[in-house]
């Protein structure tokens, strides 16, 4: 069997979404599986806007966007942060969610931080 092969303009439009409509990062108590899952059910704060790069080179292949780091979200909900979600909340869509390096015990009326993090596709095996 051959390997496959995609050009990094296919790479691209897969990550893209993520920078082109990518308007709301939601930290969650658990994998959201919908958007109104990271929206609201298991949402425990949120960073509007949050600022994702264009799509650029993934290390070890691939194409990736990098989210910069938050100082500022705001936590609406008292719990057990375990992951994030990036939603496009005009289409009311969940583009992306994956589990956080450590879970964080958070208060309703704090902030919360992330520091900066990658989200990409890999190249084909």
């Amino acid at each position: 069997m051959s390997t496959a092969y995609f050009n990094d303009r296919v790479l691209d439009y897969g990550v893209n979404e993520l920078f082109a409509n990518g308007n709301r990062l939601t930290i969650c108590s658990q994998l959201p599986a919908t958007f109104a899952d990271a929206n609201a059910t298991y949402a425990l704060g949120s960073k509007a806007a949050p600022t994702i790069s264009a799509p650029g080179a993934r290390t070890g292949g691939g194409r990736k966007v990098t989210v910069s780091a938050i100082t500022d979200g705001s936590v609406s909900g008292t719990g057990t942060v375990s992951h994030y979600a990036i939603l496009d909340t005009v289409n009311s869509r969940l583009l992306a969610a994956a589990p956080l390096t450590d879970t964080q015990a958070v208060t309703t009326g704090n902030t919360f931080t992330l520091t900066t993090f990658d989200m990409g596709i890999p190249s084909p095996a």
